[in-house]
């Protein structure tokens, strides 16, 4: 396994490729409401995208045809936008990857649409403090399989599963990169965490069954299998010498 430690030049590069992603995230949220069309919202991202001198890593990847995942409701992961009408009460993820100056940032967020549930709005609170629960784990020379052992005694009690199937990667130069993060208790070493190392923490959360599947239509949007809701909010993190530091964080949000 080949992990690319980041020097302090492209430590700055990721610097400013996450700070990018967290404002297109920023820049979305005023408009991502009901009657808005998924197609929209994903012209929005590639037209602010270009317009800061960077490319949609997603457009084009593995044969990947929009410019960010978008993904309602029941769609765990990589949700393709088209001319699907975001409805009163759809919880939706948004999952933008800038890559500037061939440096790639790495986000996503939940949006609630309306009047959304109690029981789905409950589910988004799950995700977004199982994530945090991952990153608060982060600590230079700690093995990396201590965030998803954190995430899963987080879930113990929670009324929701942890989809398996994906899980968080390293990310600089190249979109997917060593190291695999693991979002669940795993008992084999999985390596240090090193000063310089650069990875995502991307937790999926079911409020049904943790399994899911890939579309044999388009070969890319995942679904639950059981028709539950799912949700999912990520952040890139550079391992420092002392701690970390969320390269993707956003004006909303506090440093928790």
């Amino acid at each position: 396994m080949t992990i690319h430690i980041k020097n302090a030049e492209e430590q700055d590069k990721m610097r400013a490729a996450g700070k990018l992603a967290a404002q297109t995230l920023e820049m979305l949220a005023p408009h991502v409401v009901a009657g808005v069309t998924t197609a929209a919202l994903d012209k929005l991202v590639y037209d602010f995208t270009v317009a800061h001198n960077a490319v949609p890593a997603t457009l084009g990847y593995n044969g990947f045809p929009a410019s960010c995942c978008i993904s309602i409701n029941n769609v765990a992961c990589h949700g393709i936008a088209d001319a699907t009408i975001l409805q009163d009460g759809d919880i939706v993820n948004i999952d933008v990857t800038p890559k500037l100056d061939g440096w790639h940032g790495d986000t996503s967020k939940m949006f609630l649409i309306g009047n959304v549930s109690d029981e789905d709005r409950e589910l988004c609170k799950i995700a977004h403090d199982a994530m945090w629960a991952g990153i608060r784990a982060i600590e230079p020379g700690r093995d990396i399989k201590v965030i998803g052992r954190a995430i899963s005694l987080y879930m113990v009690d929670k009324p929701a599963s942890i989809a398996r199937e994906y899980c968080g990667h390293g990310t600089g130069l190249v979109f997917h990169e060593e190291p695999q993060i693991l979002h669940f208790a795993f008992f084999r070493t999985l390596g240090k965490m090193i000063p310089g190392m650069t990875f995502t923490i991307e937790p999926i959360i079911n409020s049904g069954s943790s399994e899911t599947v890939t579309s044999e239509i388009d070969d890319w949007t995942v679904t639950t299998v059981d028709g539950s809701k799912s949700a999912q909010w990520e952040h890139t993190i550079l391992i420092t010498e002392d701690g970390y530091e969320i390269l993707t964080l956003r004006e909303e949000e506090d440093n928790e």
